[in-house]
């Protein structure tokens, strides 16, 4: 059966930030913690699980599918290097659905391979988040990978903001992933309140 995803993505590094975001109306977000301690990460997880069953959003876990089952979480999301070492058996096994990254043909070949519940392509535009090797991916891509993965939800990530979502879900991206815009926005209550405008599906 396919998953249906919230158009809006918000991904945050802490549950701080699902504190003071969620509420505001979010339906969608991944908590993205770089090598954390383990009891740090736990508390974080469970505390933004309690946040987000709250407000009826869906939590998404970013790499460390373990904790993600053991806090019966919505979703786990693997990058390319933590899909080798995940045990995408156990994650289904636990009833999660599975997003995974890919930024060209051969990684969505093999994100493919795992038949995930959705799949990220990026970067769409260039990012200030993080130094990638990948040249920004484009708007023509994301028709290429949307015709490629079938009914499967298509998130695109990288460098969007409000002003771009018109053309990035025309092109056939369901879903549009959200980092710095918000997070390093002077008021990220507005900026959320922004996407949550922009993303909303006509009448």
């Amino acid at each position: 059966m396919t998953v249906a995803l919230d158009r809006f993505y918000l991904i945050v590094d802490s549950a701080a930030w699902i504190r003071r975001l969620v509420p505001l109306g979010v339906k969608l977000v991944q908590l993205r913690i770089k090598d954390p301690p383990e009891t740090v990460l736990r508390h974080e997880v469970t505390a933004a699980q309690a946040i987000c069953r709250r407000h009826g959003c869906q939590l998404v876990v970013n790499d460390h599918w373990q904790v993600a089952i053991d806090t019966s979480c919505d979703f786990v999301h693997l990058g390319q290097g933590d899909l080798a070492n995940a045990d995408v058996a156990a994650i289904r096994r636990a009833g999660l659905r599975l997003g995974v990254s890919t930024h060209d043909h051969a990684e969505l070949y093999r994100a493919l391979l795992h038949d995930p519940d959705y799949v990220a392509l990026g970067p769409i535009y260039p990012t200030v988040l993080k130094k990638m090797p990948w040249a920004p991916q484009g708007l023509e891509r994301i028709g290429e990978w949307k015709q490629m993965i079938g009914t499967r939800p298509l998130v695109a990530i990288g460098g969007l903001n409000p002003e771009r979502l018109a053309g990035v879900f025309d092109a056939g991206a369901d879903c549009a992933a959200v980092v710095t815009d918000i997070t390093l926005n002077p008021d990220p209550e507005a900026r959320t309140a922004e996407w949550l405008a922009a993303t909303r599906v006509p009448a």
